[in-house]
């Protein structure tokens, strides 16, 4: 069945660059874009900043504003697991310091509730950082890592110009707004692009597409569950991630995979609303029900 899916996915590929007049939005770079007519486009959409993809190709279907540098969260903590998971050696165990915990609570940040000087790994520091959203788990794995917040910062940065995303930059390793609104930023194009590399990680694939976490109680941790605070693991049937992010300047952020029947969709939008996460995940829904072959309506998710 999902080699006749993609069969189809392929032929209306086909019929579209046939007799599809040319389409609105730039490629990802280094990519082609599928070339949906003007004609097809999502409705409904709130987020001025967004973008969806091919998931397996890289080919951008659909995109509003693909270049603009727009500050972007939380989705940073993509970034930041890309960094840890590359390094390596994820069974190794961290010490929460109380910086770490500090920090987060200073700048009002989301918590994964850790407390300082327990004793956790890399790999369930990360999915406290990518469920919950956790920024201490965020900062706590970048001093570990770096070794040091600043060494950290340098890394995401570096592996960004190696991934070709020269309109994107990090200065806090968990997007809190340090030291302003707008120092953390990226694109929609850019943010694909870094969804697509971190989602060819098995270990981050993993992590994201975790409705809920329990790491029970130990005898240097305490018991915690992680809920994912992405919405569309729970009401949309073939997500497999991502992230969800907000802050006063970015507004509701939502980066996001699923797949039907041989299609992968991955996507991004970026502030749908000034604080209501429900329209992030709204937009997104609307963006991937259109993207999605209708033809491929009947095929098995997954």
């Amino acid at each position: 069945m999902r080699t006749y899916a993609r069969v189809l996915l392929a032929a209306v590929a086909g019929i579209l660059v046939v007799f599809a007049p040319a389409a609105v939005a730039a490629p990802v770079p280094g990519s082609s874009q599928l070339p949906f007519p003007l004609t097809l486009q999502p409705d409904g959409v709130q987020a001025p900043a967004a973008a969806l993809a091919e998931a397996n190709t890289g080919m951008l279907v659909w995109s509003r504003q693909p270049d603009i540098r727009v500050p972007i969260a939380s989705l940073t903590k993509v970034m930041t697991a890309v960094v840890v998971i590359e390094s390596g050696d994820l069974e190794r165990p961290i010490t929460v310091p109380r910086t770490a915990v500090d920090a987060s609570a200073a700048h009002g940040g989301s918590s994964a509730g850790l407390v300082p000087g327990e004793v956790l790994t890399a790999r369930q520091l990360l999915y406290a950082m990518m469920l919950p959203s956790g920024c201490d788990a965020a900062y706590a794995l970048a001093e570990a890592y770096g070794p040091g917040q600043d060494a950290f910062l340098g890394k995401m940065n570096a592996t960004a110009q190696r991934l070709g995303m020269p309109n994107t930059h990090f200065t806090d390793a968990s997007g809190l707004p340090v030291p302003d609104d707008y120092a953390t930023y990226s694109t929609p194009a850019e943010l694909v692009r870094l969804g697509r590399h971190a989602m060819a990680h098995p270990v981050f694939r993993e992590i994201v597409r975790a409705p809920v976490y329990h790491q029970p109680a130990g005898a240097a941790n305490q018991d915690h569950v992680w809920e994912n605070t992405n919405g569309l693991l729970r009401e949309y049937a073939g997500t497999t991630g991502i992230k969800t992010g907000s802050t006063n300047a970015a507004g509701t952020c939502l980066l996001f995979e699923a797949s039907r029947g041989g299609q992968r969709l991955i996507g991004v939008v970026l502030n749908s609303s000034p604080d209501d996460l429900d329209a992030a995940t709204a937009d997104a829904r609307r963006i991937m029900d259109w993207g999605f072959v209708p033809i491929l309506s009947g095929v098995p998710i997954g």
